[in-house]
């Protein structure tokens, strides 16, 4: 992660993490508003290829590979688990060489 863009990293990463477990009580979990937003505009292109993972509709689409969705979600949950994790350790180590 680059240094100057890591506090905006955990705070996508937090608003993410807020969004999949957070509204995903009401919605479902993993639940994402962008998404969500994202679907609605295809669906207003007349694009009608939804899934019902994102991410699973992204990689099919990006590489033509039609993976199991349930590996898809449980990659996607550990390298999200792996980034906050990271980004939560170098926000902290950011801010205990900043104090004198």
């Amino acid at each position: 992660m680059f240094h100057a863009t890591r506090k905006w990293n955990l705070i996508t990463l937090l608003l993410t993490a807020f969004s999949w477990f957070g509204l995903g009580i009401w919605f479902g979990w993993g639940y994402c508003f962008c998404t969500d937003w994202h679907w609605d505009v295809r669906e207003g292109l007349g694009l009608q290829d939804q899934r019902q993972s994102y991410i699973h509709f992204l990689v099919l689409k990006l590489t033509g590979v039609d993976f199991d969705e349930k590996l898809v979600d449980n990659v996607t949950l550990i390298v999200f688990v792996f980034s906050l994790v990271m980004s939560i350790y170098l926000n902290l180590k950011d801010r205990r060489q900043v104090k004198p």
